[in-house]
């Protein structure tokens, strides 16, 4: 895969670098805040390879790659000075109350995902290697190991913390500070049995804050809502000191009377709520998760459940909101691609299918959901009927993870744990009826396999070109511009739509230049520079109209590099424009190539459709 390639064609789809607020990845995909959601060309973003789908959520314009996002958005940040999304705040005003809780949770806990699944992950493997006598429990390499798999967890309210102040764009230095005080051995070593008070009079409740998620949660809010303040009212000779000052000693007064005592009843409140389930409903969640999570993921809702999770590792030492139901979900969605790519006859959807199964199995199921199952609609069907039944198994047997990782088959070894294997055991039955009943129902709902797109839905047909060669001369036009090519009829504009003025083919422009086509004579420049009509030697007479509506723009974000009536070579540079300051003027940079003396011609048909570099050809004449 081309990052450059790919992240230079994504910007330029979603509005141009002018209309990006903020981007970032979580493990599949590139997270955008757009100024103007308007300006993103959804369909032209899906067509281009690389891209899985598009997801618009919470006011995130979300782009499916796939495993391969991280280099993909290191590439897009290189396009422009673009801020993180998690530290963009949501307008409230423009969404409900329970849309700003779930995208808040899903704005902090985002970033740490990776960090969690790693930090799962290597825990999960050391339990591994204990339970067949690899490691010892007692041993100096267990401890290290331990170490390296449970800091996060141990210090997950500085990790927290530091995300969630980004979030509500206060200090994240001073969050990791307040963190600090939570865990600091002075402020532990109070907790002996007697009452403890600040001031003589205010009682502090002692809690043990390490691994704990909702208190930093609300203490960093609490921050949110200080730290503006005391830098408001802090003289500018001592604001480098007293705001911060104000702000750790306030906010640490609340934080360990209040905000932390709360947070922490919440946490206790919710683990008497899983507890019930666990004991009267455990079937409940698993059923509903394996059924459901290709929507929580369409949705990015699947986010939200992480600090649930969190919290019930942190409270009863185990979880079972997330892992068993996506396990099941997660393989049921491998297989129902995978059975698309043995089945299909076309080559690249069954490239497309068996890799994106294959990664699902392993836990990203993005490619193979936006890709494959979504797209067909009944492979879909068929992973929620297999992830449904088994996660009705996992529930019945209340398998359970000991650690968090990205649910899949590499993950079986994070529900080791307890009394013997059982659990692990029935973890990987669960793999198995997920196969299984996935692979039947695939079987036998089936899907519409597509026929080979260049023999059906080319923009132009080599076969009749073979055919008609004989009888007719074709001559080539190539494209001017660089960008994405597409048929006339997906221009916004009647006159070229309509083919009005002519048959041609439309560029969307991805680099700010014109180039001529062929070697040509100007005839025709307009004083405002978005037009230019040239001849070629053939007699073939091509007009490039930039952009449209953009005559009202008088030639501004316009250079010309041609005068009216000069000769000009194939692939020499006539126009020049600032596309994004087009783009941020409200103005469609869709630009039409009319073949202006169509009638002169037997056909006039656009030769390409996609991604498309100048000098290549855009158009064919039969004469």
């Amino acid at each position: 895969m081309d990052y450059k390639k790919l992240a230079s064609d994504i910007v330029a789809k979603v509005g141009g670098a002018g209309n990006i607020a903020s981007v970032t990845n979580c493990m599949t995909r590139l997270r955008f805040k757009l100024k103007d959601l308007k300006k993103a060309d959804i369909e032209g973003l899906k067509n281009l390879k690389g891209v899985q789908g598009v997801v618009t959520k919470n006011g995130q314009f979300q782009v499916v790659i796939g495993t391969e996002v991280g280099s993909v958005c290191q590439e897009v940040k290189k396009l422009g000075n673009f801020g993180d999304t998690a530290s963009i705040q949501d307008d409230g005003a423009k969404k409900g109350i329970l849309a700003m809780f779930f995208g808040t949770l899903t704005d902090i806990f985002q970033p740490v995902i990776p960090a969690l699944a790693g930090s799962g992950m290597i825990k999960a493997l050391l339990a591994l290697m204990v339970a067949t006598k690899l490691v010892n429990s007692q041993s100096q390499t267990y401890q290290i190991f331990n170490a390296f798999g449970d800091a996060l967890f141990y210090f997950l309210p500085f990790i927290l913390g530091f995300s969630a102040a980004k979030r509500f764009k206060c200090s994240p230095y001073l969050a990791a500070v307040l963190a600090g005080v939570l865990i600091h051995p002075s402020f532990t070593g109070l907790n002996t049995g007697d009452a403890v008070r600040l001031f003589g009079f205010l009682p502090v409740t002692m809690i043990s804050y390490t691994g704990s998620v909702v208190p930093i949660l609300l203490i960093v809010w609490v921050q949110s809502i200080i730290e503006p303040w005391a830098n408001r009212i802090s003289p500018k000779a001592v604001k480098i000191f007293l705001a911060p000052l104000l702000t750790i000693i306030l906010t640490g007064i609340v934080a360990i009377v209040i905000a932390g005592p709360l947070g922490n009843l919440v946490g206790q409140v919710l683990a008497i709520g899983f507890n019930w389930l666990n004991d009267y409903a455990g079937w409940v969640i698993p059923v509903l998760m394996g059924t459901f999570c290709p929507f929580f993921v369409m949705t990015g809702m699947h986010y939200c459940f992480a600090p649930i999770q969190t919290i019930q590792y942190a409270t009863l030492g185990y979880g079972t909101i997330l892992g068993p139901g996506m396990l099941a979900s997660n393989i049921a969605q491998g297989v129902s691609s995978l059975m698309v790519g043995v089945r299909t006859k076309n080559k690249d959807l069954k490239q497309l299918a068996i890799s994106s199964g294959a990664t699902a199995l392993m836990g990203i199921t993005e490619p193979a959901l936006y890709g494959v199952n979504l797209k067909y609609k009944r492979p879909l069907y068929a992973a929620m009927i297999g992830g449904g039944v088994s996660g009705l198994y996992a529930g019945i047997t209340g398998i359970h993870t000991y650690s968090s990782t990205t649910a899949g088959l590499l993950a079986l070894p994070v529900y080791i744990g307890g009394d013997g294997f059982g659990n692990v055991i029935n973890a990987a039955i669960t793999i198995v009826i997920s196969m299984a009943v996935t692979a039947v129902a695939a079987w036998f709902l089936g899907f519409d396999d597509p026929v080979e797109e260049s023999k059906t839905e080319s923009f132009f047909q080599e076969e009749n070109i073979r055919q008609t060669a004989a009888e007719k001369e074709i001559l080539s036009i190539s494209s001017p511009l660089k960008g994405n090519a597409c048929p006339l009829s997906e221009v916004k504009d009647d006159v070229f739509s309509k083919e009005i003025v002519g048959k041609g083919a439309a560029v969307i422009p991805s680099e700010g230049k014109v180039y001529a086509p062929e070697d040509a004579t100007v005839v025709s420049l307009f004083d405002t520079l978005h037009a230019i009509g040239l001849q070629t030697k053939s007699g073939v007479e091509i007009l490039i109209h930039i952009g449209m509506d953009t005559v009202e723009l008088k030639g501004q974000h316009f250079t010309a590099h041609v005068k009216q009536g000069e000769q000009v070579k194939k692939g020499q540079l006539l126009i020049e424009m600032d596309l994004d300051a087009i783009r941020h003027a409200g103005y469609d940079i869709t630009t039409p190539v009319i073949i202006s003396n169509t009638m002169d011609y037997l056909d006039v048909l656009p030769a390409k459709s996609g991604q498309i570099q100048p000098q290549e050809t855009l158009i064919r004449i039969m004469k």
